[in-house]
């Protein structure tokens, strides 16, 4: 029997490059329907380490609904393209979090990524903006 196909729609967001930094995660079953979410503050870094950050955190949620089959949707091209080979990562911290990235993945079973427009991506950055909105709140 296949493993059912879960979608996952991340995306980090910084509000300076660097500057405050946070994470949404959307994960949607095969019929659509959102079955986990998470937003969080992660600190002051880079867009590029915070779009990371939210596959490493997607791909723990995956993991603990024990999910074996996903198809990852993020607006960050270069993320994407550096996931799937098409680009090399040359910046360390990002290097460290591709390798955990591969690892994680790897351990699931199969796991794809795709580039799509920010217009699609709604919920994941909302769940990202809400948790920038709070961090500057408290």
């Amino acid at each position: 029997m296949i493993a059912p196909l879960y979608r996952v729609r991340t995306d980090g967001a910084s509000r300076g490059n660097p500057g405050p930094a946070a994470i949404g995660v959307a994960i949607e079953d095969a019929e659509g329907l959102e079955v986990a979410s998470h937003s969080e503050a992660i600190g002051t870094t880079t867009n590029n380490v915070a779009e990371y950050r939210a596959v490493v955190q997607g791909l723990h949620m995956l993991d603990q609904l024990g999910a074996r089959r996903a198809e990852f949707l993020l607006d960050s091209e270069l993320v994407v393209r550096q996931l799937n080979g098409q680009y090399r990562v040359r910046d360390p911290k990002m290097a460290a979090l591709y390798a955990e990235v591969r690892r994680l993945a790897a351990r699931l079973g199969e796991i794809t990524f795709r580039h799509i427009p920010r217009r699609e991506n709604e919920r994941a950055d909302g769940l990202a903006n809400e948790a920038l909105d709070r961090a500057r709140r408290d």
